[in-house]
């Protein structure tokens, strides 16, 4: 019979250890599942976000076709539903509550909240209307509620999206897509209504380098050679390589060579087929770099510069190119991190400083519960079940702090206290769920699938005000 920890004693004894999430995308989820899971120390933990709709980029960013993937959705509901869980959704962190807040609420905090800002191309003209983030655009046809439906009109026969990753393989793709295709999905109905009277006929996807470099995976580029209405045309001459050539080496070089011969076989494949005549097409153009946006008032086309890989591996401009005459250009060549109010950053790596999961002042040591997870502590790499290995190596570092925690709040306040002493009306789960209940209503009505999100603050707002006052969970607050 093993002994007792005194450290674990000393834990229980002083009261649940409480933990609060910000955010509750994967990353934020996941951290409060790995927290719960264990049973070494006690505790209760408190899912926060701005928005009053959990689950972040799985709600927001997977692409409305992509059914199966938005299926995780369910694994994280299972989450939040647990005795010790609780959901605060309408406060953000920063503005609303800050750091100083939470320390008197809170043992410890874990910030996941992703990667929020697009990066840039660098190029003139990339500020002229109809020049975008992809992921204002995939905030749009996700049913983001800070996405005004009046931002896209889609009034250009030719788009061009920059990119070889799965972000921009959506974004074309649902551009090819008739709403036909798109109605059994849960994209908002005005969303919808605006993709059926889009103009859009061409897309350009631009990739800087080769098919070989290419981020995008084999599930993405077969669903997007697989569109019904939509030639999608590529170039022999850039993809005759010898699979030969894709070397072996150490192991995680293996997959990559694997991903790669099979990313080069579809598009070989796809490059012997002759058009078929269909109403929309897409054209990949490999080593195709943006030089400029061009237009005056708007965006009137874009230049890209032919590239190569030098003998050192390196990218260079060939001297030539082309003009496409498109109307619309969207980017999508990454995301990147955005420093949160009173929490470290690393300008340059543009992440959360850590080790092992702790967040690292300014001299380079642990900041005293502080923790961050996913994205904000990696970057933007990996797929959604990437942040479920990473969490819970956050939180074994959280757990082993946790005698240090618990003195260092040995009495922590009500997080409803600090809420009503900063007048902060905010949202429970009792409310997303009368969210999802209308939005099911929703698709019921209008006989389109499982559900059809709610488009915009205001309807958001009204079913939360018809629910009537807010529900709590005693337990969770306790």
């Amino acid at each position: 019979m093993t002994s007792p920890d005194p450290e674990q004693q000393r834990t229980e004894a002083a009261g649940p250890l409480r933990v609060a999430v910000i955010g509750s995308g994967p990353a934020g989820v996941y951290a409060a599942d790995a927290l719960t899971r264990q049973h070494r120390v006690p505790v209760r933990v408190d899912v926060m976000d701005r928005l009053p709709t959990p689950y972040g980029l799985v709600r927001y960013g997977v692409a409305p076709d992509h059914t199966r993937i938005k299926g995780v959705a369910r694994v994280l509901r299972t989450v939040l539903e647990h005795p010790h869980v609780r959901f605060v959704g309408g406060v953000e962190f920063g503005s609303d509550l800050t750091r100083e807040d939470l320390a008197r609420s809170h043992h410890a905090v874990v910030y996941a909240t992703g990667a929020s800002v697009d990066r840039r191309m660098g190029v003139p003209g990339e500020d002229l209307p109809g020049s975008v983030a992809a992921t204002d655009f995939v905030n749009w046809y996700c049913g983001h509620p800070d996405s005004e439906l009046e931002r896209f009109v889609l009034d250009s026969e030719e788009v061009a999206v920059v990119g070889a990753g799965n972000v921009a393989l959506d974004v074309a793709r649902v551009l090819l897509k008739t709403s036909d295709e798109l109605r059994h999905t849960d994209i908002p109905q005005p969303v919808l209504e605006a993709l059926a009277a889009s103009r859009v006929r061409t897309v350009h996807l631009l990739s800087r380098r080769g098919p070989l470099q290419a981020k995008f995976t084999a599930p993405e580029l077969r669903d997007l050679l697989a569109l019904p209405g939509a030639d999608v045309l590529v170039d022999p001459g850039q993809v005759d390589i010898d699979p030969a050539r894709i070397g072996g080496g150490p192991p995680e070089l293996s997959r990559v060579a694997r991903a790669a011969r099979t990313n080069l076989r579809l598009l070989s494949r796809q490059a012997g087929r002759p058009p078929r005549g269909l109403p929309r097409r897409l054209r990949l153009h490999f080593w195709a770099r943006p030089q400029e946006v061009l237009g005056s008032d708007r965006v009137r086309g874009v230049r890209v510069e032919h590239t190569r890989m030098d003998a050192d591996g390196r990218l260079v401009g060939t001297g030539t190119g082309e003009d496409l005459a498109v109307g619309m250009v969207l980017r999508s060549v990454g995301y990147a991190g955005a420093p949160l109010p009173d929490v470290p950053f690393d300008p340059v790596e543009r992440t959360v400083p850590q080790e092992a999961g702790r967040v690292l002042g300014p001299e380079g040591r642990p900041v005293l519960g502080d923790y961050v997870a996913g994205w904000a502590k990696r970057g933007a790499t990996g797929v959604i079940g990437t942040n479920k290995s990473d969490a819970a190596a956050t939180v074994r570092s959280l757990l082993e702090d946790a005698p240090g925690l618990c003195d260092a709040l040995p009495e922590p306040v009500p997080l409803e206290r600090v809420l009503d002493e900063r007048g902060l009306a905010h949202s429970g789960y009792g409310d997303w769920l009368r969210i999802d209940a209308a939005e099911a209503e929703q698709a019921e009505r209008l006989g389109r699938g499982e559900r059809v999100k709610l488009h915009g603050w205001r309807a958001y707002r009204g079913v939360i005000e018809r629910g009537g006052a807010q529900e709590t969970r005693e337990d969770s607050a306790s």
